[in-house]
């Protein structure tokens, strides 16, 4: 760990995750699914934004350790315990998640706090220890320090003021690496590591979506229709995995490092919340489908709920083909991806459309149309993909 105050910080050609990183992962999927129960259990405007407002915190929980391993990744006995205690802490914000705006609020925003302390002593560690990332670090450490002072604070307030410093402190930790410009360029994440972290963290949703809606169902009483919703609709996560995963790549933080486009950067970063939240939501939305009366059209909070989330994680991919599209220098592979976010867009729409008509249809058919929609993304995009071979199995 102990650097020389005139050493580069050097990065590998490829860095994979490490087995800390993933067992780190895997206390937030605990989070994730008690948020997923909280929209299950209110699905209505106010939970769709109670849902959200809790997810954020959790978002940046996760983030602000994956930074950090990204950029400074060590693996030395503090680093160990420091992330210990981290994964204690997000335990304990899976346990006050539930009542996270309610009477277990005091008890979210201390767990998140504590993250947030953790995460400050990490960068400490660094400032003293690499010399040229002094800069970069005495900005986090003013900024995440500030928030995690006023989240704390915030569990000995009554709401609603406990809510407005919780605002506060979400807007200094997204704000502190735009203020740190350039810096943040100069000690990128791994062009690398860290699309395949926020991948792994897409993995999280999707399989917590899937087994959300397994356990959810285990003591359904089945029949031909709930049994066809169930699996046209988890084919539509399958659908959505496809099209990510073949089209993730380190684009957007070459285009940042290289050419100084950050604007491409923080958008290819940041779009990525509202896909794991509608990736999420997905997962919530089939098991209500599945477990509605199957003779009877799908109620409209329901039909909101599906057809809202899966629009949203196609107009998302799109907008993540179009910034990888941005960072590419071949005219090929920019008109390529081009192509991809124009379908993404128009079946969005198609989708969202359902929704705002309020067109009154059987589960097992919304089901249908959306996994029919989904899967036309593949069948569209295989004719694109020179390593795909359709009728080859080796």
């Amino acid at each position: 760990m102990k650097k020389s105050g005139g050493e580069e910080r050097k990065e590998e050609k490829e860095r994979r995750a490490t087995w800390l990183e993933l067992f780190y992962d895997l206390v937030f999927v605990a989070v994730v699914t008690q948020l997923a129960e909280n929209l299950d259990h209110n699905i209505s405007l106010i939970g769709l934004l109670s849902f959200v407002a809790l997810y954020v915190p959790v978002w940046f929980a996760w983030i602000g350790a994956t930074f950090f391993a990204t950029r400074f990744g060590t693996d030395d006995l503090a680093h160990r315990i420091l992330t210990l205690l981290q994964m204690m802490a997000a335990a304990a914000m899976a346990v006050n998640v539930s009542h996270g705006l309610g009477e277990t609020s005091a008890g979210f925003a201390l767990s998140y706090a504590a993250i947030r302390f953790i995460l400050v002593i990490e960068y400490l560690r660094i400032r003293r220890n690499i010399t040229l990332a002094r800069p970069l670090t005495e900005r986090y450490l003013i900024g995440f320090s500030s928030s995690a002072v006023i989240w704390t604070v915030s569990a000995f307030v009554p709401p609603p003021l406990r809510f407005v410093l919780w605002g506060i402190g979400l807007a200094i930790d997204f704000g502190t690496p735009f203020l740190a410009g350039r810096l943040a360029i100069k000690f990128a994440p791994h062009i690398s590591h860290l699309p395949e972290r926020m991948g792994l963290f897409v993995i999280i949703v999707l399989g917590e979506s899937i087994l959300g809606v397994v356990l959810g169902l285990a003591g359904h009483e089945w029949n031909i229709y709930s049994s066809m919703t169930v699996g046209l609709g988890l084919s539509i996560p399958f659908s959505l995995w496809w099209i990510y995963f073949d089209n993730i790549d380190g684009s957007a933080i070459r285009a940042a490092t290289e050419k100084g486009k950050r604007g491409i950067y923080y958008v290819w970063l940041y779009i990525h919340f509202p896909l794991v939240v509608g990736l999420t939501a997905i997962g919530i939305g089939i098991k209500q489908a599945a477990s509605s009366n199957q003779e009877i059209a799908l109620p409209l909070p329901e039909l909101w709920l599906i057809c809202g989330s899966v629009s949203s994680c196609l107009f998302i991919q799109a907008i993540l083909h179009l910034a990888a599209a941005a960072g590419d220098d071949s005219d090929t592979e920019h008109k390529t991806k081009m192509k991809w976010a124009t379908y993404r867009i128009i079946s969005g729409i198609i989708i969202i459309a359902i929704a705002i008509l309020g067109l009154k249809l059987f589960p097992v058919v919304l089901m249908f149309i959306l996994a029919f929609i989904c899967a036309l993304q593949i069948v569209l995009d295989l004719k694109d993909h020179p390593h795909h071979r359709v009728f080859r199995l080796w």
